[in-house]
């Protein structure tokens, strides 16, 4: 009896059989990442209904509004950089907090790299604790932290540093605070990886062998920070650029980002395919930042 089965299954093709191991993974990405990027697709080539929703009129109207405005007169089109400027606006507030987290995390991550096991626990426990924390909460604490009557303000206008409450909330700087603070761990923990596999006596090799400082971090701990340096960027880069609670809570809706606007679009405007227009943009500008660090990085291996 049990000879059959097993006569079966040598039937079937080896790599058949590994390639039916991937099959619930593949219906798993079908379904949640394929068919709803499709779904979006697919209204971005729509007419917006009267109340919301969609019309099954095919159109690119969605995409002609992010950088023209047509007249209902004369159905002219008008050049208006408007939304280009959310988007680059949103570029901006990303790279920024991109590079600011990368030069906290740096020193952050070695000296954490550095210590011993106990004192290491201890400080990835405390940059990790927050995220036990919904994102939200903690956003609207750092509001209460930066507003006008806030503990900030209060400390400075008791010493006798100021007269009147700074502008630190509702504004790009407190966006910028905000989105570093939301992502800052995301940044640290890849480069605390990577520096704990690092050698540093090949540091000490190299000061042996009269290398500068310069040339030393850039010719033996910068190739080993590399893949920590790229997963960390990507890591707050991307959700820094679609962000919604920074900029609608910390900024006040004051200044708009491209993840307010698409859901204003969704919401307020009832607009849904701009919003699914505005949602591909976003979506392109993440792919096109993916591929290219994957080139680069494809051209440093064959370098090396």
């Amino acid at each position: 009896m049990s000879a059959r089965p097993l006569a079966l299954s040598s039937r079937i093709p080896p790599g058949l059989a590994h390639a039916s191991l991937l099959w619930p993974s593949l219906g798993i990405i079908l379904v949640f990442m394929v068919a709803p990027i499709a779904i979006m697709l697919t209204y971005s080539l729509l007419v917006p209904g009267a109340y919301g929703g969609v019309e099954w009129s095919f159109t690119t109207a969605a995409y002609e509004q992010i950088l023209f405005e047509r007249d209902f007169l004369d159905d002219s089109l008008t050049f208006t950089p408007d939304y280009l400027i959310i988007v680059a606006r949103s570029l901006m507030q990303a790279t920024v907090a991109t590079l600011l987290c990368l030069v906290i995390s740096v020193p952050t991550a070695y000296y954490i790299a550095t210590r011993s096991n106990r004192v290491k626990n201890i400080w990835l426990f405390l940059i990790t604790i927050p995220y036990w924390v919904n994102l939200l909460i903690r956003t609207i604490a750092l509001l209460f932290v930066l507003r006008d009557d806030g503990p900030i303000n209060s400390a400075l206008i008791d010493v006798g540093f100021i007269g009147q409450p700074l502008a630190l909330s509702y504004n790009g700087f407190a966006i910028s605070l905000g989105l570093i603070y939301s992502f800052l761990p995301f940044m640290v923990l890849p480069l605390y990886s990577a520096f704990e596999r690092f050698d540093f006596r090949l540091l000490e090799a190299a000061y042996d062998l009269y290398a500068s400082r310069r040339v030393a971090f850039f010719r033996i701990v910068l190739p080993v920070m590399r893949p920590g340096l790229i997963a960390g960027s990507l890591l707050v880069f991307i959700p820094s650029v679609g962000s919604y609670l920074a900029p609608d809570i910390l900024g006040g809706g004051k200044t708009l980002m491209i993840g307010n606007l698409i859901g204003t679009q969704f919401q307020a405007a009832r607009n849904w395919p701009f919003g699914a227009a505005l949602s591909m943009i976003l979506l392109t500008i993440t792919l096109i930042v993916l591929l290219w660090l994957a080139r680069r990085a494809a051209q440093q291996q064959q370098q090396n």
